[in-house]
């Protein structure tokens, strides 16, 4: 059996005259902490969105875990088992940390039925609290997520996204206006949640330390096609990579 979890197959997409991403073929495996980098404009987060199907590409196929998910709804896809995180914040600002956590995790329980007439929390409650606990959030627990700190979002926004135990995550610029000191909390829950799950990893970031430290393989993308792909270090020396960041 394969151990591929996600397959992006010669993806392109193209806006009007404007080729956003070119031909873009990758596999990602079980377990793996996949980055994918690139200057403003190289067509990542279009890439992302064809993935996770807020858009439809030109051409090209997603699958994941073998199944083909192209054009496939983002509540689709978690049900698959395909979480994300958002550049923007999706918390729920007037509800508790508790609140919002819960909420993440009741579209993957139950059905409709017991969720109009089972519990409020859909018993998820002892559930919320581990996450809330192995993000170290406990102290927050009944605050209101409008409260806390943008980087305290950020860890709820990551506990949101992993309370349906999903298989693969995608993860668009979670270092993004976070401290150092919560970033560096925020990469050892990833990477201790990753271990510990064998949860798959994609991630967008513009933070090079923090992509290089935490992901194992990044993918380079410029003008919307892939320049270089390797580890940190392969990537680190890559003429190509460093004259496409620094405008050659």
């Amino acid at each position: 059996m394969s151990d591929t979890v996600l397959s992006v197959r010669n993806i392109s997409k193209s806006f009007g005259n404007i080729h956003a991403v070119r031909d873009v073929s990758f596999d990602v495996r079980k377990g793996e902490v996949l980055g994918l980098i690139g200057p403003n404009g190289s067509g990542k987060s279009t890439l992302f969105n064809c993935v996770l199907g807020q858009l439809t590409p030109n051409q090209g196929e997603v699958m994941v875990n073998g199944r083909p998910v192209s054009g496939m709804r983002s509540n689709d896809l978690n049900k698959l088992g395909v979480g994300r995180t958002f550049q923007q914040l999706s918390v729920f600002p007037q509800m508790t940390v508790l609140d919002n956590i819960i909420l993440a995790g009741q579209e993957h329980h139950g059905t409709m039925l017991t969720r109009l007439f089972g519990k409020p929390d859909a018993g998820l409650t002892p559930e919320a609290d581990q996450m809330i606990e192995f993000f170290k959030l406990e102290h927050l627990r009944d605050e209101m997520a409008g409260s806390l700190s943008y980087g305290q979002q950020k860890l709820l926004d990551a506990a949101m996204a992993f309370m349906a135990g999903p298989s693969l995550v995608l993860l668009d610029e979670p270092a993004g206006g976070v401290n150092l000191t919560m970033l560096g909390h925020l990469k050892e829950r990833l990477k201790t949640y990753n271990e510990s799950h064998n949860t798959t990893f994609v991630v967008i970031e513009h933070n090079m330390e923090f992509v290089m430290s935490l992901c194992s393989r990044i993918i380079v993308l410029a003008e919307g096609a892939i320049i270089a792909e390797g580890s940190p270090d392969e990537i680190r020396s890559n003429q190509q990579v460093i004259d496409a960041y620094l405008g050659g």
